[in-house]
């Protein structure tokens, strides 16, 4: 029900993990650094997104200053799958 906000790595990518999701970046958005846009993809694959390794993912993650606001449940109780990247 309630969001929360961490930047821990491994609770990152457990929470992502036991939702299916892989990290990604979505394809044509690299900056000159290599980076692009950071997304977590889950079971239905999106053509548009890029599968990169979770080393890849977290140091864009820390170059942009970025934090991970998740939620675990849904109002009804279900696993959700709602995350946002934002600003630390």
């Amino acid at each position: 029900m309630s969001s929360q906000t961490t930047t821990d790595h491994d609770t990152i990518r457990e929470w992502a993990e036991a939702r299916g999701g892989v990290p990604t970046i979505v394809r044509g958005t690299e900056d000159d650094e290599g980076e692009g846009i950071l997304r977590i993809d889950f079971a239905e694959r999106d053509e548009a997104l890029e599968e990169i390794s979770w080393e890849e993912f977290f140091e864009t993650f820390e170059d942009r200053g970025l934090a991970f606001l998740y939620q675990d449940e849904t109002k009804d109780g279900e696993e959700s799958r709602f995350f946002k990247l934002v600003r630390r």
